[in-house]
């Protein structure tokens, strides 16, 4: 209780002497430390389980652990999660639009922890996914739980939101800039300039974390060292065609491969399915174990040994079209061994299989075309420009992509390349997949959140909340005098008619009785079902607001009965909906 009495009094006094803006500007510098320090916890505690894991046991067993430890991974990520958290901790993203979209911004606290130390578990034992979701769901949910122990309103906990989701990216991988624009690009949905500032301190405080504690290290890094050929600039309007294409595999196997995980019921037996075939694959290719970023080095590089090391192909790099026939498998399979990790129950993102993948398909383009043509291209910088093409076409995000590739490249020499090839990979992919890999679920449901500020308050409103139930029920076989009384009785124009069992049959509405009400002869012969109208729609309660509106259009009418489990509860209106939405319209802009 005490405990309690001082936060109260902390919260009195913040109202007294801070005024809004400036307590927010105080948060954003929190969350950009607690951000920046849990991408370099994440960090950390995933290099030294790769380290026991591969110099402890597989220098000396060699490839044939490959097939056990992304099992025992995913396996003990699956006993986790199932004894600890008993939820779902996969797909971080795809969490946060939900929450933002659904949830009024509010994320579970165990997020706070819970995908660290999964994602931990299932890259350290070699899952083939990437740090980046989770770490940017840990700062997500810091935000959102800052927000809510501070009592703040929808719109300012999804500032901080995406305050803390820029501090954790931007500390994980030292790119500030590129941390903000996720944030705008793919996370939030209306902000104004004074908002930007906020994320901007939190990005650049988590950066600056980084830098203090870990130095120059990153995640991923590459210096530019082949200049820009201008001449050549029309090769990347192809590369953003085939990284496009790619992109469009990358989404639709994802999905399909995770769509036949989701039959498996048992959990248990999800991982070992999963584990057994990621196993399998990575004993086949050791490329596909954990990351990747190692390899994908290697590869932009031209460190084809370091590349091919571990398995039984390395004698390839002599042979062209057997070696780019393999490079292209390895690409092709990292979707697929992606799949199998999260399909089973590993926890992980899929930011840095699509660098690895951008990376191999930009050099395997660029060094088909110095094998057909006589013209010499940067096989490093094509591979540089191709990882930017898969982060804009799989993440619908073209500005993130632009800016991540130049910000860890340490420059702006592939600027103009990479705004060529972004732009057409997003564009190629939006043809056939108009949602981001992270929306994709959430839109077939009708519960994404968007950037058009109409749609994005029209998903805050709930059914449940605007909800009336005061009209008056009669049923089916009431006389037309018991209908004469019930009128008398209320103030509505519309009475619901349902049986014994609260089955909803349809309505009588006043205008339709008028003419009849006042004959008394009529009174005793006439039932209701002689003069009930048939409404041409309902809405279920937990049906999205965009739908309903659907609804509303298609058939004209201006109440709507609610069901739940097929039984009638109430009715909800239009105007009901717009006074709703008009209130809440005012509190999500007002700044």
């Amino acid at each position: 209780m005490k405990r309690t009495t001082l936060f109260g009094k902390f919260l009195i006094w913040r109202l007294k002497h801070l005024s809004h803006r400036k307590f927010i500007l105080i948060l954003s510098v929190i969350l950009g430390i607690l951000g920046g320090l849990a991408a370099i916890v994440l960090k950390n505690t995933v290099h030294y389980t790769q380290l026991f894991v591969q110099e402890g046991f597989l220098s000396n067993y060699n490839n044939f652990l490959y097939l056990a430890f992304p099992l025992i991974g995913i396996l003990l990520t699956v006993f986790f999660v199932r004894l600890f958290i008993k939820e779902n901790i996969g797909h971080g993203i795809s969490k946060i639009l939900y929450a933002i979209s659904r949830k009024k911004s509010k994320i579970k606290q165990h997020n706070m922890y819970s995908s660290m130390i999964g994602s931990t578990i299932t890259v350290g034992f070699g899952g083939s996914v990437g740090l980046e979701a989770p770490i940017i769901l840990t700062g997500a949910a810091l935000g959102s739980n800052l927000g809510k122990w501070m009592r703040l309103n929808y719109k300012t906990t999804t500032l901080l939101i995406g305050c803390g989701s820029a501090a954790a990216l931007a500390g994980i991988f030292k790119a500030p800039v590129t941390a903000i624009i996720f944030a705008l690009e793919v996370l939030m949905l209306d902000l104004t300039m004074w908002s930007i500032i906020p994320l901007l301190i939190s990005s650049a405080t988590g950066a600056t974390v980084a830098y203090f504690l870990l130095g120059d290290e990153v995640v991923f890094n590459f210096t530019i060292t082949d200049p820009l050929v201008v001449n050549n600039l029309h090769f990347y309007v192809f590369l953003g065609i085939v990284t496009g294409l790619i992109s469009v595999y990358f989404i639709k196997t994802t999905g399909f491969i995770e769509k036949q995980f989701t039959r498996i019921k048992n959990d248990y037996k999800k991982a070992l399915v999963g584990g057994i075939l990621l196993g399998i694959m990575i004993f086949i290719f050791p490329q596909l174990y954990g990351e990747g970023y190692e390899i994908l080095r290697g590869v932009l590089g031209g460190e084809i040994e370091n590349v091919l090391k571990g398995n039984f192909f390395l004698s390839f790099d002599n042979e062209f079209w057997l070696f780019i026939f393999f490079m292209t498998t390895i690409f092709m399979f990292k979707v697929i061994a992606m799949a199998f990790t999260t399909g089973g129950g590993g926890v992980g993102g899929i930011f840095a299989p699509s660098l690895f993948i951008g990376g191999t398909a930009g050099y395997i383009f660029a060094r088909i075309l110095n094998k057909l043509q006589f013209i010499k291209l940067s096989e490093s910088n094509f591979g540089l420009v191709g990882m930017a093409g898969m982060i804009a076409g799989v993440m619908s995000a073209p500005l993130t992509a632009i800016f991540l590739i130049a910000e860890i490249t340490g420059g702006y020499t592939l600027f103009v390349p990479l705004m060529i090839t972004a732009t057409i990979s997003y564009l190629t992919c939006m043809y056939f997949e108009p949602h981001s890999i992270y929306a994709k679920r959430l839109a077939k449901r009708g519960e994404l959140i968007t950037h058009h500020k109409d749609k994005a308050v029209l998903t805050l409103l709930e059914v449940s909340k605007v909800l009336e139930k005061d009209f008056k029920t009669i049923h089916p076989d009431a006389t037309l005098g018991e209908l004469v009384k019930n009128i008398s009785e209320s103030k509505r124009n519309v009475f619901p008619v349902i049986d014994e069992e609260q089955t909803f049959l349809g309505v009588v509405l006043l205008d339709n009785v008028r003419e009849i009400i006042f004959n008394p002869d009529l009174y005793k012969t006439m039932k209701v079902h002689d003069v009930m109208t048939i409404v041409p729609g309902f809405v279920s309660v937990n049906d999205p607001m965009e739908s309903v509106m659907k609804k509303f259009e298609e058939t004209g009418i201006w109440n709507m009965p609610v069901l739940k489990d097929e039984k009638y509860i109430g009715f909800i209106s239009k105007s009901k909906i717009f006074s709703a939405y008009r209130k809440l319209l005012i509190d999500f802009s007002d700044e």
